[in-house]
């Protein structure tokens, strides 16, 4: 014999609770900060033996750690795009695809790229989800950042 067992409906994964813009500010903050140390870091002469290792060493290091963060950033966007926001908030904000599309996009950009430029304007449209999804909850939370 069979049960019948009711039909629920949910718009996400997880308790909504759980979703907070945050989970990709953190790793893109990262990004930014590993984009300007890249761009500070003074490469000695390939003769230099220890020193030259030691910038290699570092260099790898910091792209490495960059793109990993780069990669966190663009799966914390993702869930929070596809998991978090509904069709009522897509009439609210009619860009709301795009900015999430775009914000993704940034992400493949500072992997790819050691670019100041497009690590600020990943934290910039990351700031702008955050207004976003705040206001979505009817609530006001400030923009901060550890930097």
């Amino acid at each position: 014999m069979m049960s019948t067992l009711p039909t629920v409906f949910a718009h996400c994964d997880a308790p909504c609770g759980v979703y907070d813009p945050a989970s990709a500010r953190v790793p893109a903050e990262a990004v930014l900060q590993l984009t300007k140390k890249i761009l500070e870091l003074k490469k000695p002469q390939p003769n230099e033996g220890a020193a030259h290792q030691a910038y290699l060493n570092t260099f790898m290091r910091y792209i490495f750690i960059k793109e990993q963060q780069a990669e966190l950033t663009k799966k914390e966007l993702l869930i929070l795009w596809t998991d978090y926001f509904k069709p009522e908030h897509l009439e609210k904000y009619p860009g709301l695809h795009d900015t999430f599309w775009q914000a993704a996009k940034l992400c493949s950009a500072c992997k790819r790229e050691v670019s100041l430029e497009h690590a600020q304007e990943l934290m910039d449209a990351i700031k702008n989800i955050h207004q976003i999804f705040w206001a979505t909850k009817g609530k006001n939370v400030p923009w901060v950042t550890a930097t």
